[in-house]
This record gives C-alpha cells, structure tokens and sequence, in this order.
C-alpha cells in the first residue's frame, strides 16, 4: 500500500493534484486544521490510519484518545520508523514537530502531555489522514 517512490521528486504541482487545497496546506505547507472540525477528532473509528498523501502506515485506532485538544490524539505511532521528529520553533512556541518518514508530509506535533503508558500526545491532523479500516 505504500508507495515508497513518493520522495523529493514528487513536483509541488503533483502533489496539489494528487492532494485537497486542505491537505495539501497541511501535509506540504505545514498548515493545521481548524479544531473540533477534523473528520477524525474523536476516536469512534477501527482500523489503522495512513497517511493521506503516501499511504504509510502511522496510527492505530487502538491508540486514539480523547484528549479535548480539538485534533485526533494518539499515544504512539504504530511504527515509529515511520515518522520523523523535528524541532519547530514557528508561533513563538518550542514543539515537536512529526512528519510523515516517506513523503515529509506535515502530520501535527507530539507533546509530553499524554495518559500512560507513553506519557504522549500526538496531536495529529485530520488532514493527514486517511483511515484504512480493513485492518
């Protein structure tokens, strides 16, 4: 399912077509979504979420909580290989932020804020997801 030629040598203009003007302003513009208005905030769902853009495996449902914060929460990733953490110093803020190992696209960031057995909150966007529930 991942399509691991997806790098670099996807075009700006490629990825505006393979991607909606929210995606893409969250997975290649490091934008966000609005809170409380992504499909995925609550954790109702089965399944695994991938990445909207390559299809990388990166969440279980099992590990969605509710955490209030208006964007879906996340315990940890299912496999940490594939994601990728970098320090964002954007808004004035120090945070963590988690990308998307295959294609880079922007995910959301990851806080020490989160219930056991982890202690984290990956606080990820809608946007850059798609759930997968055959799995």
């Amino acid at each position: 399912m991942v399509d691991r030629t997806i790098s670099a040598a996807v075009s700006e203009d490629e990825w505006r077509k393979r991607l909606t003007p929210q995606q893409y302003h969250v997975l290649r513009e490091k934008g966000t979504d609005r809170p409380f208005e992504g499909e995925f905030t609550h954790p109702v769902f089965e399944g695994v979420f991938r990445c909207a853009a390559c299809g990388t495996t990166l969440f279980s449902t099992e590990t969605q909580f509710d955490s209030g914060c208006g964007w879906p929460s996340f315990t940890a990733p299912v496999d940490g290989d594939n994601v990728a953490l970098n320090q964002d110093l954007s808004h004035n803020m120090v945070r963590i932020e988690v990308t998307c190992r295959n294609c880079g696209g922007h995910l959301g960031h990851v806080f020490d804020d989160g219930p056991n057995p982890t202690g984290q909150r990956w606080c990820i966007n809608s946007s850059s997801l798609d759930l997968d529930s055959s799995e």
